[in-house]
């Protein structure tokens, strides 16, 4: 078969030759190829530059909503009444604090041991804290959490306390 159109093209050579297309078609061809080489960067750019800022905004979008969800939930937001208990207890644990701190220079290693102890109830607290807006059942987290600030209190009554008989006891012992 194959011989038979290479004898078909020799005979018939002169016929093909006759029907050859001008010189200006070709440079009409290569000038719409060029063209077309000269587009495709520009558009390949342009979709490149379209994909990047669409990433570009969906990664912000995506960081500004997860900023939003963990936003810092209040006790308050939860429940008013716990919130007042919660700013009461904290108020008195403040005072309770500094009256401790007067006392850390008279006796600093019962002052060590004591505020051990409440880092200890801080820590929780926090952790508490950092559970509030992610726990399924809020309401339990902050009844924890004002629980916690009431034992931080009792705590502290207890620490001054035991710090005024150790006191006394220095006075009635030095006289």
């Amino acid at each position: 078969m194959n011989n038979r159109l290479e004898t078909f093209v020799k005979d018939n050579r002169k016929a093909f030759d006759i029907m050859e297309p001008s010189a200006g078609l070709w440079a009409k061809i290569e000038q719409e190829l060029d063209t077309k080489k000269k587009k495709k960067p520009v558009k390949l750019y342009l979709w490149m530059s379209a994909a990047a800022a669409i990433v570009v905004v969906f990664g912000l979008v995506w960081l500004y909503a997860g900023r939003l969800q963990n936003k810092d939930l209040e006790i308050a937001d939860v429940s008013a009444s716990y919130a007042k208990k919660e700013v009461h207890f904290a108020g008195l644990i403040t005072e309770k604090r500094d009256s401790l701190a007067i006392f850390a220079s008279a006796n600093p290693e019962l002052y060590k041991k004591f505020t051990a102890d409440l880092r200890k109830l801080d820590e929780d607290y926090e952790r508490l804290k950092a559970e509030l807006p992610t726990s399924p059942n809020q309401t339990f987290v902050v009844k924890a959490m004002v629980k916690n600030r009431e034992i931080q209190l009792q705590l502290l009554k207890q620490q001054l306390l035991i710090i005024n008989q150790v006191d006394d006891y220095k006075r009635v012992n030095q006289i």
